[in-house]
């Protein structure tokens, strides 16, 4: 699965691209019919402390997951968004299995 990450309003550092990039990789432990995913981290102009926002949309045959977090940091969205997605994985399997 080849991850593909973009950062929207800055510039990403290398050490949160590579733990982007292992969290996400991680998923294919779940599930081996991933084909792609996207991943888009963003700045939002709120005040607010929690204004990281991590979205990751993985390219599964049948139909797209996606999972969207804002947190304090990128790290923790990160991590939330691909639990979420992990769950998904999980509930997807589940059906596909009488």
């Amino acid at each position: 699965m080849k991850v593909k990450i973009q950062s929207i309003h800055f510039d990403a550092d290398e050490k949160l691209l590579n733990f982007v990039e292992e969290k996400v990789g991680k998923l294919n432990t779940f599930s081996n019919t991933i084909i792609d995913s996207e991943v888009f981290l963003r700045l939002d102009k709120s005040s607010s402390a929690e204004n990281k926002i991590a979205e990751i949309k993985l390219l599964v045959p049948g139909n797209d997951l996606f999972a969207k977090r804002q947190c304090k940091t990128f790290e923790e969205a990160t991590d939330q968004a691909v639990e979420a997605l992990r769950r998904q994985l999980k509930k997807q399997k589940e059906k596909a299995m009488p």
